[in-house]
């Protein structure tokens, strides 16, 4: 039965909320589910018997948790992206050549999703984010596809998205987001200096095959390795020569 309010399925809005909380949570027993969703125990039980059913959720004592069949869907989709399958052997170079992170990131529905990454020599748990939503104004990545989207469609995004703050550098007005993504137009690359987490600089350079942004590059790292002045005269080249490099082998592929 469809919500005539918004258009969706309530019971498979239901469906996904309990999923939402079972990975915020990572992991969660069923009276704690039927709390935090104001649902009552027996609706929150028959959800979770039907993602078991489904292998999206496996219980271990008292607790469910999520289940493989997500990561087999997940794994489908993200080889569909001809840009994750050209760019994963660049990324790790990058990342061997530079020692940092090196990250991919594309955009769906005006939300960014980090597809592949590699920490370079850090100690950094890749994985952890990989899979997870950003807003595209709060990164190099982001900010380098929003440079090549029409304006029209970036004003749409900030107002079906809004513009949070993560730290006190991060953009929060659309005229001045509008001005940055004019510099990034002109000079090819986007920054993020400390906009997303404190301490934290990057580059970003869009990846534009066929006339269609497929995502951005980046590399990211310490602020007090990757200063401002070391982004311009050596990562932002390198990055902008493997951009092309990628370009053209989705070109020619």
């Amino acid at each position: 039965m469809t919500d005539g309010n918004a258009g969706t399925v309530k019971s498979v809005e239901t469906m996904f909320a309990v999923v939402d909380v079972l990975r915020e949570r990572d992991g969660a027993r069923v009276t704690a589910i039927a709390d935090e969703l104001d649902l009552s125990k027996s609706a929150v039980h028959k959800h979770l018997s039907t993602l078991r059913n489904h292998r999206f959720a496996v219980k271990e004592g008292d607790e469910y948790r999520l289940g493989l069949g997500f990561f087999g869907y997940g794994s489908y989709v993200r080889t569909r992206y001809d840009v994750f399958r050209k760019a994963k052997p660049l990324i790790r170079e990058l990342a061997d050549e530079t020692g940092e992170m090196v990250w991919l990131i594309t955009e769906e529905n005006g939300m960014g999703m980090y597809l592949f990454g590699d920490g370079g020599s850090l100690d950094v748990n890749v994985d952890s984010l990989v899979g997870t939503w950003r807003h595209l104004h709060l990164n190099s990545g982001g900010k380098a596809i929003l440079s090549r989207l029409p304006e029209e469609r970036v004003v749409e995004i900030v107002e079906r998205h809004g513009l949070p703050r993560r730290t006190d550098a991060t953009i929060t007005d659309l005229d001045e987001l509008l001005a940055e993504l004019e510099t990034v137009r002109e000079r090819g690359y986007a920054l993020n200096l400390a906009e997303d987490m404190a301490g934290i600089h990057a580059v970003g350079v869009p990846i534009v095959h066929r006339d269609r942004v497929q995502g951005a590059l980046s590399i990211a790292g310490a602020a007090n390795r990757l200063t401002e002045d070391r982004i311009h005269d050596e990562y932002a080249d390198r990055l902008l020569t493997a951009v092309n490099d990628l370009e053209l082998n989705l070109t020619y592929r």
